[in-house]
């Protein structure tokens, strides 16, 4: 499948504007990471994900995202799309690629840059964890430590951009979260100004998932816990860009048995075997806590969790 043009820098702007008045009841995606084949973990979160726009009469979207580059496994983007379709989860519309929208992120730095938010940063990640020790801030859930504002107000001495920060305005983000409920966060104390061009050059995934989301016309999102914490700060940037606020669900993870960690390609969670589709399928559903129940296909049983999807998450 061919991914979308992109669009030229002023396009994308006034398509990011336009999606505030575009009238869609519901908009979701899946944006997997082409750094290795879906697993249990990834396919439950692609099943939730489908399932919630499924049983909201909407549209589901797939946009690979490889623009970390260095992660990005050769050909790893066409397995997962034949995994899907093997499992029944089918996509609308076109498939995207991040790699190829490189002209789209710059026009919405540029937008922020002219704006007088942004700015360059010079410090090293061992300078930042080495001021945040010093001044005794305690890492996020996620292991990220606030970034202490250094170069905030203008580059050291001697020292050049490495990376490009947003200001993060002042205030606790609230929002609720479908699965989780209400949550907060201030931003600027818990996470500070966060990179939107990493110091190797390339777009960071706060900045792409935000101007993907908009540029797509997506209203939910559905993922895994492990993402919650990018969620305040993605709304902060979303509304300096002038977007509309999206919906959130964040399903739970599923932890390796041995090791208690998130099964994940990089601590080698193997390839799901879609060779029996409805065996996945089935574990990914017991995975997101519901009841099991008998299915003699993969479309009578997508078709029975899409109803008791809908009876749990009601429009």
């Amino acid at each position: 499948m061919a991914s979308s043009p992109v669009l030229s820098p002023a396009r994308v702007v006034a398509r990011v504007q336009s999606c505030k008045s575009i009238p869609v009841n519901y908009v979701g995606r899946f944006a997997p990471s082409p750094s290795g084949p879906l697993h249990a973990g990834s396919l439950a979160t692609a099943l939730a994900s489908w399932l919630d726009a499924r049983a909201q009469g909407g549209r589901w979207l797939l946009r690979i995202e490889d623009v970390d580059t260095p992660r990005t496994v050769p050909g790893a983007d066409r397995v997962i799309m034949g995994q899907l379709e093997a499992l029944g989860l089918a996509w609308d519309g076109e498939v995207i690629w991040q790699s190829h929208r490189n002209e789209v992120y710059q026009a919405a730095f540029d937008a922020l840059a002219a704006h007088g938010l942004i700015y360059g940063c010079g410090c090293t990640r061992r300078e930042i964890a080495d001021s945040a020790l010093r001044g005794q801030t305690a890492p996020g859930a996620d292991g990220e430590r606030a970034y202490p504002g250094t170069c905030r107000h203008g580059l050291p001495p001697g020292r050049e951009a490495r990376a490009w920060r947003v200001r993060v305005p002042d205030g606790v983000e609230h929002f609720t979260d479908r699965w989780l409920g209400p949550q907060e966060q201030d931003v600027a104390q818990a996470v500070g100004d966060f990179a939107l061009r990493r110091a190797d050059g390339l777009w960071a995934y706060q900045l792409a998932v935000v101007v993907d989301d908009a540029a797509q016309g997506v209203t939910d999102v559905v993922r895994g816990a492990d993402l919650l914490s990018s969620t305040a700060r993605q709304r902060v940037l979303g509304r300096l860009l002038g977007l509309p606020p999206l919906r959130y669900m964040h399903v739970p993870l599923i932890l390796d048995a041995a090791s208690g960690l998130k099964l994940s390609k990089q601590n080698g969670a193997p390839a799901i075997d879609t060779g029996a589709p409805l065996q996945p399928l089935q574990a990914a559903w017991r995975a997101l806590g519901f009841t099991p129940f008998p299915a003699e296909g993969v479309a009578p049983f997508l078709r029975e969790a899409t109803a008791r999807w809908a009876e749990r998450f009601p429009r």
